[in-house]
């Protein structure tokens, strides 16, 4: 009760005094006009029009939302709208005068311009006035305080500038911006926001060393990868904390404030340029329509989902096997996207079964398929569950993509599948072969999108590294020369829409994953970003490749060959076809050995379907010869990529 009392005074008090300043610049306008010699009369008649003149410049004012603003926080926009306001309640008093009034004076055009200008200025000027007391008052404060977070903004541009007002609007924080560096040298010794630009960047090792500084926050979205992370490793050499303001299209609305401030993450300091979206072709095939994903739970399929949504689909069909995962995904996305019609659905790729009713009852227009077996190891133990789930799954969800007429199937797939050693590699291969054999049998569109590891997803080489440094080692790599593609899952997750957006069937596309990158190198950043010394706190050990390893991954087969295509990040291998039927009965012996547990009849077959597959045994790697007699490879043909679609 008090404190609604306490606002509705001030607010009353802010009614007063504006309402005094209108009147005083009512009263110095013509004053000044007639240089304070009023004729006979004129006093009277003047008064008379205060009310009036009030009512409509407070009107105006609340049209402009200038009432309720808090003089403390004035800014450009404000003064905008103050001279919007003073202009319409000018003309607003001018408009009463002609046609409503009939007066003893007649007040001049020079006067009714002159009142706006000085309402403008006193106004302006007050507010400016409330925020420069506030302020001082607020660094004042702040410099006598002992437990002053001392601040250093590397940037001195927008975002630099929006960090040091907001610290210094926000006292209780307890923090205080002392100065900028900045990559232009032109900017040093000038000041933004009343904070100085101490250095540039290339002398920020002695400005640490000379400036007592407890945090360094990078706010220049234009400093590389490599910039980036020589700043890091200085502030972690000098024991400062460092953290970073995301690029502007990470948040929303392009509001960049105190909260968006975080710690400096691995993808930061892998320098991937941000991902160039085609957003109308990609709403063009989802927009409206009803989607499903399968593997809705897992890192990529949870993606998916979320940026899916953000396209306007009717509904969206979240298909998984792991209850509490799908659970989960479907909560978070019930509160994000209330309005979507969201429907779990607790079911197996593996069981035809039900997959058929799944697309019976919710007719999917667009599919993106991305559950699947992917730990290397466990296939490897496991090899007859990783071909049930990733080769004959993909087998029985594009059979029913086919059946219930689905206009777009997107696999995705990995670069495992190239010259694969380890029958995951070997199973998402086979899958690919279906999907492209019969792409031209069916009205569906059906794609492929080949990517490598993806960071930060469930079981990837990155939690494994943090979870290991959190128990203090040793992190475990398993060869010092092993390399991997790597991407961020948003980023793989975006292309994979657009490539779904550019497929026109049986095509398989290759993301650019930049280079490939040493893992022992992935090791020592994380390491690094945990404030410790790679090899001096925490050690490195290295165990060998697991069987079905390899030291280098890759993306294409050498008998592809690849095309560019409209995106850059994006290109397409040479399609190969092969015969639909003679794929459709390697598959039938396939399930029967499977259904079997025959091991032996699975990998026989398998090794028939995907002639490039090598396994190890005993230590050595076993790779097909070179003049294969199997029947897929005999009839591998080239066909062009705008090639026809028939029926």
């Amino acid at each position: 009760m008090k404190l609604m009392l306490a606002k509705t005074s001030q607010k009353f008090f802010t009614l007063c005094c504006q309402s005094v300043m209108i009147v005083c610049a009512f009263v110095l306008a013509n004053a000044l006009r007639y240089d304070g010699a009023f004729p006979s009369g004129y006093s009277t008649a003047l008064i008379a029009l205060f009310l009036p003149l009030v009512l409509i410049k407070l009107s105006s004012f609340t049209l402009m939302h200038l009432l309720s603003s808090w003089w403390r926080y004035v800014s450009i926009h404000d003064l905008i709208s103050l001279v919007k306001a003073n202009l319409l309640g000018s003309l607003l008093f001018a408009a009463y005068l002609s046609y409503w009034v009939n007066t003893t004076i007649q007040l001049p055009i020079s006067i009714l311009l002159m009142d706006g200008l000085i309402c403008f200025m006193i106004m302006s000027g007050a507010r400016v006035s409330v925020r420069l007391v506030h302020e001082h008052s607020q660094v004042a404060n702040k410099t006598i305080s002992n437990g002053t977070e001392r601040i250093l903004i590397v940037g001195a541009g927008a975002a630099g500038q929006s960090i040091a007002r907001e610290i210094r609007q926000n006292p209780h924080q307890n923090r205080m911006v002392i100065g900028f560096v900045d990559q232009d040298e032109k900017r040093v010794k000038q000041r933004f926001e009343g904070v100085p630009v101490l250095a540039s960047i290339k002398k920020l090792k002695e400005l640490l060393q000379a400036q007592p500084v407890n945090l360094v926050i990078l706010a220049n979205p234009a400093l590389c990868h490599k910039e980036l992370r020589r700043i890091v490793m200085l502030c972690q050499s000098c024991g400062i904390k460092s953290k970073i303001l995301p690029n502007v299209d990470e948040i929303l609305n392009g509001n960049v404030a105190v909260r968006h401030i975080r710690d400096v993450k691995l993808e930061d300091l892998l320098g991937r340029p941000p991902v160039r979206l085609d957003v109308k072709n990609i709403r063009n095939y989802l927009e409206n329509k009803r989607v499903l994903v399968t593997g809705a739970a897992g890192s990529i399929g949870q993606e998916i989902c979320h940026q899916v949504a953000g396209f306007g689909v009717s509904s969206l069909v979240l298909f998984d096997n792991a209850e509490t995962p799908l659970f989960q995904i479907e909560r978070n996305l019930r509160e994000k996207f209330p309005e979507l019609e969201i429907i779990p659905c607790l079911s197996d790729i593996r069981s035809a079964i039900k997959v058929d009713s799944v697309f019976a009852c919710y007719s999917p227009e667009v599919v993106f398929h991305a559950a699947a077996y992917k730990h290397v190891p466990m296939s490897e133990h496991n090899p007859i569950s990783a071909i049930e789930n990733n080769t004959l799954g993909t087998r029985t969800l594009v059979n029913a993509a086919r059946q219930f007429g689905v206009d777009h199937f997107v696999m995705v797939s990995t670069d495992k599948a190239v010259n694969p050693t380890n029958i995951m590699g070997a199973s998402k291969r086979a899958a690919e072969i279906y999907a492209q054999a019969l792409y031209n049998q069916i009205e569906t569109t059906v794609v492929t999108v080949r990517f490598g590891n993806v960071l930060g997803s469930n079981g990837s080489v990155v939690p494994i590294f943090r979870e290991q440094i959190k128990k203090g080692g040793p992190v475990t790599v398993t060869d010092s020369e092993a390399t991997r593609f790597f991407m961020t899952i948003p980023e793989a997750v975006q292309l994979v829409l657009q490539a779904g957006s550019m497929g026109r069937g049986g095509e398989i596309f290759l993301l650019n994953m930049g280079e490939q990158i040493k893992i022992v190198h992935l090791a020592e950043e994380l390491i690094r970003l945990s404030g410790m010394a790679p090899y001096q706190d925490i050690d490195i050990e290295f165990t060998g490749l697991r069987p079905g390893e390899k030291l280098h991954e890759e993306l294409l087969l050498a008998s592809e060959g690849v095309k560019p295509t409209t995106h850059e990040k994006i290109c397409v291998a040479n399609s190969i076809t092969h015969n639909p039927y003679e794929i459709d009965k390697w598959f039938d012996q396939l399930a029967e050995a499977c259904q079997s547990m025959n091991e032996k009849r699975v990998m026989s077959i398998i090794k028939t379907l995907v002639p490039e597959y090598h396994h190890e045994q005993n230590g050595h790697i076993s790779r097909p010869e070179t003049t294969s007699t199997s029947y897929i490879k005999q009839k591998v043909v080239r066909i062009p990529l705008n090639a026809v679609r028939t029926a």
